[in-house]
């Protein structure tokens, strides 16, 4: 199993552990990871994934809950709202994770660890904040034009025209 995934999991079994115990439950995280993995790459992973939905979770619940139609992040079951609120975090503050990668990490996490029907439940979900978020950061953190680009098509423009009136005069 490769480390991110591996990573992952870690991250979701420890906010699991959060979410059903409480707050008491997060100064055991350090035991938690050494005694479950050896793989400091992936505990390295679990660790950013457990302080950033924990550092976020405020703003990742709103993402989430923003987009599920009828759905009260607090009657979703527990897996399945750890599992989104890893990969919105992942989607919302993890430039290095591409967005499809998170959002098919957590179909398949959440199918491994919870029902056969949160894989479709999560996908729908992420799906909806990759088109709020993502989608509309990535249109938005698109570069201007230059001014010198601005002025070369503006000029490509002004030759077609004068193109097109010769075209005409000689008809």
């Amino acid at each position: 199993m490769k480390s991110r995934t591996r990573g992952r999991e870690l991250a979701l079994q420890f906010l699991y552990q959060i979410d059903l115990r409480g707050a008491s439950a997060a100064g055991e995280r350090d035991l938690f990871l050494r005694e479950e993995e050896q793989d400091k790459e992936a505990r390295k992973f679990a660790l950013l994934r457990i302080e950033g939905v924990l550092e976020s979770k405020v703003e990742l619940d709103r993402a989430i809950q923003d987009v599920a139609q009828n759905w009260d992040i607090s009657r979703m079951a527990v897996i399945d709202r750890n599992v989104l609120r890893i990969a919105t975090f992942e989607l919302l503050h993890c430039k290095d994770i591409p967005p499809k990668v998170a959002i098919n990490e957590a179909i398949e996490i959440g199918k491994r660890f919870s029902t056969s029907n949160s894989g479709a439940f999560i996908n729908g979900i992420l799906d909806k904040i990759k088109s709020r978020h993502v989608d509309k950061i990535a249109v938005d953190a698109s570069p201007a034009p230059s001014p010198e680009a601005a002025a070369d098509r503006a000029q490509a423009a002004s030759d077609a025209d004068d193109i097109a009136d010769d075209f005409n005069a000689a008809l």
